[in-house]
């Protein structure tokens, strides 16, 4: 770690308010368990969430009075892990190897076809904007439940379920599953 900051461990710098670490406790395993769905291993996504936190520990005055704490750490969170990537030689997207860590994979009748179909989902994932890609990953990727996801993005749930909407409908067109003028597009 940089900058005399210790965090890994729960053995956060003394001194630091009881606030940063409450919200260090509450967001450091789902930043990680996200970062790492992106740079393909934990130490890599371990990095870029403690240097997240580096940052945010010495903006945490001016964190405190944004709109939406939470939304300004994530944008942190993600634009460390970019960095990471970057250093890396890497892009920031979805790991290789997710299709094929999925339990519809392991228990796949037909397992080469339901991978076949999971990369066309990554990939359609990939294509959408960035606060439907967020909320697509964190509740469906990594399962995070709709109040979970709030907290993490820092967004209501309300928020969430609309995004989630519109992001599965899109995702829907891109897997050419929705038909036009079904009876579908009329009632939501």
């Amino acid at each position: 770690m940089t900058k005399g900051f210790d965090f890994p461990d729960s053995g956060l710098t003394p001194g630091m308010p009881v606030e940063f670490e409450a919200f260090y406790e509450m967001h450091r395993a789902d930043y990680i368990h996200w970062a790492e769905l992106y740079l393909g291993n934990r130490a890599d996504a371990e990095e870029a969430v403690d240097r997240a936190f580096e940052q945010l520990a010495l903006d945490w005055p001016e964190v405190l009075v944004q709109e939406k704490p939470a939304a300004y750490a994530w944008v942190v969170m993600k634009h460390r892990t970019i960095d990471v990537a970057r250093e890396r030689g890497r892009r920031l997207e979805l790991i290789d190897t997710a299709p094929f860590e999925t339990v519809e994979l392991r228990n796949a009748v037909d397992p080469i076809g339901e991978l076949e179909e999971s990369l066309k989902i990554y990939r359609a994932i990939s294509a959408l904007p960035e606060r439907q890609h967020d909320v697509i990953v964190l509740r469906y990727c990594l399962g995070h439940t709709i109040t979970e996801t709030a907290d993490i993005l820092g967004i209501t749930e309300a928020g969430v379920r609309s995004t989630a909407r519109y992001a599965k409908r899109r995702l829907k067109e891109a897997l050419g599953l929705e038909k036009e003028g079904s009876a579908d597009d009329h009632t939501h």
